[in-house]
């Protein structure tokens, strides 16, 4: 696909996938990895700290959390990440561009980076993602306004695929699921703390009108599903 021209402070949704749909994230370490890579790439400064330095390391939740935690220099951040979904063979972004060329920076560092570490870790050489990134500007409001449960949705993939044709019978038990599903921002969204550092909420927080609200609206949003509102900005 053609990929749009990448505006500041415009929106965009960005998608890829694992090479012929193989799995990207094999253990719970890898998705941590890639969280911290979110946090830590989005920034005009060259990544340094020694956990790039070793290929994998044990506990590295606890590493991440030092790593947020620590004193450091402002990041001067190529975007705003406002949304994300990590599955098992792809992922989400939902981001919003902050200076000139800056998505594609990111994404750079974000693929170039992970890929390392995912070969290093697994004895293996190549590519690891299939091309590069697919994005789409979000530019109609009642896109923006589905986009954001659409990404965080996705996890119910995993044991209620029937969600995208509105099949789910307990709705109650869906939204649990994704409140407990950890490689996503909707915990955050909802004023569970998951990964606080990664996102910038302020926005969506703002225009959903806040956690609670969020919540319920997630919950209807899973009753009243029509994913053909939406259906060229999913990319999948």
């Amino acid at each position: 696909m053609i990929k749009p021209a990448f505006v500041n402070n415009q929106i965009y949704h960005i998608y890829n996938r694992g090479v012929e749909k193989r799995n990207i994230f094999l253990d719970k370490q890898d998705y941590f990895r890639f969280i911290h890579n979110l946090f830590e790439f989005n920034d005009e400064e060259p990544a340094t700290n020694i956990y790039y330095k070793l290929p994998y390391l044990q506990s590295y939740e606890v590493q991440l959390r030092k790593v947020e935690a620590k004193e450091r220099a402002p990041r001067k951040m190529f975007v705003e990440i406002l949304a994300f979904c990590l599955m098992p063979n792809h992922f989400h972004l939902l981001i919003k561009q902050k200076i000139d060329n800056g998505i594609v920076r990111f994404m750079q560092k974000l693929g170039t980076g992970y890929t390392n570490y995912f070969n290093n870790k697994n004895k293996r050489v190549g590519s690891l993602f299939q091309g590069r990134f697919k994005a789409v500007l979000v530019e109609k409001d009642s896109h923006f306004i589905h986009l954001p449960y659409y990404i965080h949705l996705n996890p119910l993939d995993i044991n209620h695929p029937e969600w995208r044709n509105k099949e789910i019978k307990n709705l109650n038990e869906a939204v649990k699921f994704l409140e407990n599903y950890r490689w996503s921002s909707f915990p955050d969204y909802i004023g569970k703390k998951n990964f606080p550092s990664v996102t910038q909420r302020e926005f969506l927080d703002d225009f959903f009108d806040g956690p609670e609200q969020y919540k319920k609206d997630t919950l209807k949003w899973l009753k009243e599903i029509n994913l053909e509102e939406i259906d060229d900005l999913v990319l999948e």
